[in-house]
């Protein structure tokens, strides 16, 4: 919880408090569901959290706002991010039922009434959102293709609807079709932490 504060002073106790239980929450889950590689939760604030809330460093959600993180697995960069936006919706999906088992647990238990769960490829779900998150689940064009009908043509915010893609590693062939409608963001910009020097956030326009 100390790095949270560190980097989001702006936070209430209420919500800090509720990083902690997060933080508290995972390795007890973990060990009955592995949804976080056992290597990274040691790790979980920096490696889960801060990670997640890059998006809260780049953009700050009008009230109101929908977002769909698609492939949440563990809950990221869902989790973190319906605690820092509470007047937002947050939908998470996940092809894999035992993880939103998980995620639904841990939303319930955190009391998170702006959070959703749904067991679901992205290609089936028909409703519109401001914004689609995600956490590098496979390579970018594929999850363009695969998500991009999800994206609503309202804006409300003060970047433009689009999908939000926090990805490490060289990846410049896979959005060089993208070029004229991306912006990428060094995670280094935010963080001082090793773990972040190879770290980026993709914003993607439509």
């Amino acid at each position: 919880m100390g790095l949270v504060k560190h980097y989001f002073p702006e936070l209430s106790e209420e919500q800090l408090q509720l990083f902690e239980k997060l933080e508290k929450l995972y390795p007890e889950w973990n060990e009955r569901v592995n949804v976080i590689s056992r290597k990274d939760i040691s790790e979980l604030s920096i490696r889960h959290i801060l990670h997640s809330l890059a998006i809260a460093k780049y953009v700050k959600f009008v009230p109101g706002t929908k977002i769909i993180d698609i492939g949440t697995g563990g809950g990221f960069p869902g989790i973190p991010l319906a605690i820092f936006f509470p007047e937002c919706h947050f939908h998470l999906v996940d092809s894999i039922g035992k993880k939103i088992k998980v995620v639904q647990t841990i939303a319930d238990e955190l009391g998170l009434s702006n959070v959703t769960t749904q067991q679901e490829r992205s290609e089936k779900i028909k409703s519109k959102y401001d914004f689609v998150v995600s956490r590098a689940v496979t390579a970018f064009p594929r999850f363009v293709n695969l998500t991009r009908h999800l994206i609503s043509d309202k804006n409300k915010n003060a970047i433009t609807n689009g999908i939000l893609y926090l990805k490490g590693g060289d990846f410049d062939e896979e959005i060089k079709p993208f070029k004229k409608r991306i912006s990428v963001t060094q995670l280094t910009n935010y963080y001082t932490e090793d773990f972040f020097e190879t770290k980026k956030l993709i914003h993607l326009t439509f």
